[in-house]
């Protein structure tokens, strides 16, 4: 069965997207830690990070490195952080996170509650810095 990440990138789900590349897909969390949070995806589904093929894995941080460098000029932030944890769905995933803290890099927290209509103005604008 395709994971909810398989579904997005198929398009059968919405989501508010970054960027794609012929590997890697890229789209705002709907239930982000903080403002600009991204999930950085690969296109063929794989349950855990370190069993990715080799050049989808090598592809996906150069691509993650962009969109991370187009995150931080529209949210404002100290750094854009990076986060590997792949519990949450079955298909390897980065999350960049803008953060100010090391506090805003936590799960326990609650997560933000945004609007679609703000989600989507939020990937307008990261998309104009790609």
């Amino acid at each position: 069965m395709a994971s909810i990440f398989t579904k997005i990138i198929n398009g059968e789900i919405p989501c508010h997207k970054i960027a794609e590349s012929n590997k890697c897909f890229a789209f705002l969390d709907i239930r982000p830690q903080m403002k600009g949070h991204t999930l950085i995806i690969p296109k063929k589904e794989t349950d855990y990070i370190f069993e990715v093929e080799d050049d989808i894995l090598a592809s996906m941080f150069p691509f993650a490195k962009k969109i991370a460098i187009a995150i931080k000029k529209v949210v404002p932030c100290e750094r854009v952080g990076v986060v590997v944890a792949g519990l949450e769905v079955p298909h390897a995933h980065i999350h960049l996170v803008p953060m100010n803290e090391m506090k805003d890099l936590s799960w326990q927290k609650e997560v933000i509650n945004m609007e679609h209509a703000e989600l989507a103005k939020l990937a307008v604008a990261i998309r104009a810095h790609l």
